[in-house]
């Protein structure tokens, strides 16, 4: 999880895929944080990829580095309440203060259950391990 977790931070920017209806569904994200030994994402709970993930939680995020990898993680994920892991989202992730706080009713975060990473390059043979072991 750590490495899947340093390499999208790298990233920056990555890309979450979900499922509307039989459609795919792709948007830039970039607020990734760990909690408890999870790979958590952060997003606002009156977005559509929300209600997406909730409905079916099914997702895959693929982003790239500046040495030309990129990495693609298929799991699913569940959406995760807690006042406390809000509190360090934010605290990791100051730049969503600016957004959202933590008793606004919409800042949201959700962790992958389970998941399989895959780091892959035009120049080496690909990598792929379990998000939890």
């Amino acid at each position: 999880m750590k490495k899947a977790l340093e390499f999208l931070k790298e990233s920056g920017a990555f890309y979450l895929a979900t499922v509307e209806g039989n459609q795919p569904r792709v948007r830039p994200f970039g607020a990734v944080f760990e909690y408890e030994g999870k790979l958590y994402i952060a997003t606002n709970s009156t977005k559509k990829c929300f209600k997406q993930m909730l409905e079916n939680p099914k997702v895959e995020i693929s982003g790239m580095n500046k040495k030309g990898q990129w990495i693609r993680i298929t799991g699913e994920v569940a959406n995760d309440d807690r006042r406390k892991v809000k509190e360090l989202a934010l605290e990791t992730l100051p730049s969503l203060k600016s957004m959202y706080n933590i008793d606004d009713g919409i800042f949201a975060v959700l962790y992958f259950t389970k998941g399989t990473a895959t780091i892959a390059s035009f120049t080496a043979e690909p990598e792929t391990f379990s998000l939890y072991m």
